[in-house]
């Protein structure tokens, strides 16, 4: 019989280890910072807009921030370099930015095929690469990618954004094997529709395609949801928080979908 371990649920990441989010200023990358904020780690957002980063970090959501584009390595490199000797090293690292491009296949273009795998697919690569090696020396380390229901299941007219979210979800599993004898994790999150600019875009952009109104094309968004609704961005921060934390050293290579049953 093994002991039972108790937990703790009011500050469930260790008090003060650097997380680091992209796209971290707004949608559901602020959640999730905010949430690690409050469970007691010290965060670093990052993305490309200064004023909101700015902004979300008088608003409590993290403790600084820093400006990169995720595409660019060499700005990526940097602007962690600059939040570790700010705030330590990095010992959670969520990806989380991310866009979608919406277009029949015929007409996806070769350039928006490959900014959706960059923003996507290669900017969780180039972040990974540059602060797994200090988990694995330190001991200790979470990595959770922010992919998608895309990444688990085809959906039509956003065929490069479905073969980068895939490309997330195999990373994961290929990576979290690799690192399965540390205590390193290695895990991604795979949202529904959830309320978030993206798809409050994605509702605007299916009203002026078809006619309807963005209120008919966001009901029809969250009717994919068999709950009937859009996932709120807490949610999905709330499943981050705990695969941050100490409770969570079993979970593994695995890619969670937070959908309400849409995935199963």
């Amino acid at each position: 019989m093994h002991e039972a371990t108790e937990f703790s649920t009011t500050a469930d990441v260790p008090a003060g280890r650097h997380a680091l989010v992209t796209g971290g200023s707004r949608g559901i990358g602020a959640a999730i910072a905010r949430a690690l904020s409050a469970a007691g780690a010290t965060v670093t957002i990052v993305g490309r807009d200064r004023v909101a980063l700015q902004r979300a970090v008088a608003d409590g959501v993290a403790a600084g921030c820093e400006v990169a584009d995720v595409t660019d390595a060499a700005a990526m490199a940097a602007a962690i370099g600059r939040a570790e000797a700010a705030r330590g090293p990095i010992a959670i690292l969520v990806n989380n930015a991310g866009a979608a491009d919406s277009a029949p296949f015929g007409r996806t273009s070769r350039a928006a095929w490959d900014r959706m795998l960059a923003v996507n697919l290669t900017s969780v690569f180039a972040a990974t690469q540059i602060v797994l090696p200090g988990m694995l020396k330190r001991g200790w380390g979470r990595v959770v990618n922010v992919a998608s229901t895309a990444g688990l299941i085809g959906y039509p007219y956003v065929s490069a954004y479905v073969a980068a979210k895939h490309g997330v979800v195999g990373l994961t599993r290929a990576l979290a094997l690799e690192v399965a004898k540390s205590q390193v994790t290695v895990n991604a999150v795979c949202p529904g529709f959830t309320d978030t600019d993206l798809v409050a875009r994605s509702a605007e952009a299916i009203a002026a395609k078809t006619g309807r109104s963005t209120e008919q094309a966001r009901a029809d968004l969250a009717r994919s949801n068999p709950q009937g609704r859009l996932v709120l961005p807490e949610e999905v921060a709330a499943c981050v928080r705990y695969l941050c934390g100490p409770g969570s050293g079993a979970i593994n290579g695995q890619a969670l979908a937070i959908a309400g049953g849409e995935v199963m």
